[in-house]
């Protein structure tokens, strides 16, 4: 931690909004990344009640969990991908497309080279 910031840290409340949520907590970030582009709305909704989460709303988080598999995802995630394709936003579709491109990319560098 920043020397200027130890300071102002302390623990959270248990009851805290800022506090991890369960559903973020001991997760990888492609992990975390493909159930995040797998959540209904629902599971969404109920995951990040009452918290700041919600503010990016479910297809900021899906667009960003497109984004970090497009930068370091594998040939593993590009089924979770392949279905965010059919995702009813254009936001989330577009990345996840793009993911795939990505990973395509890598993909043939590394048989090439």
């Amino acid at each position: 931690m920043c020397p200027w910031n130890v300071r102002f840290s302390r623990e959270l409340a248990e009851d805290s909004p800022f506090k991890p949520r369960d559903v973020l907590r001991g997760r990888d970030a492609r992990t975390l990344a493909r159930e995040l582009l797998a959540m209904s709305q629902e599971e969404f909704s109920a995951a990040f009640r009452k918290s700041p989460m919600k503010r990016a709303k479910l297809r900021g988080l899906k667009r960003n969990a497109a984004a970090v598999l497009g930068n370091v995802g594998s040939g593993d995630d590009v089924d979770v991908l392949t279905r965010a394709l059919d995702d009813e936003e254009p936001l989330v579709r577009e990345h996840a497309a793009w993911a795939i491109s990505q990973i395509a990319r890598r993909i043939s560098s590394s048989a090439a080279g």
